[in-house]
């Protein structure tokens, strides 16, 4: 199992905005509040392994800006062709007013 990982204060999250974090160096994971929960999101649209940086938030799904594949925020899952494959989560916790990510990808 690995650790937690310092991502931001929570209160430098603002709901609907993208946070982009580097968890390693082939690893880039988009952040996002929704309401009063925060997500973690794999950077890669699994249509045609492009960046989801410049995705349109619409309530709890990303829009892939190049091809228009939507996946929930919250789980991953495709909600939208012209993807057919979930992208990635990550857990999230809060610790002492500081979000933290972890990659459990391969526990």
């Amino acid at each position: 199992m690995t650790d937690w990982i310092d991502v931001a204060k929570e209160q430098s999250f603002v709901p609907g905005e993208k946070l982009m974090f580097d968890l390693d160096d082939a690893t880039r994971v988009i952040i996002v509040k929704i309401e009063d929960a925060i997500y973690a999101i794999e950077d890669l649209c699994t249509h045609d392994n492009l960046s989801m940086e410049e995705g349109e938030i619409e309530g709890n799904e990303i829009v892939c800006p190049f091809h228009g594949a939507k996946f929930c925020l919250k789980s991953g899952e495709v909600t939208a062709s012209p993807a057919y494959e979930n992208i990635a989560t990550f857990p999230v916790q809060i610790e002492e007013g500081m979000v933290q990510i972890r990659d459990g990808r391969w526990d």
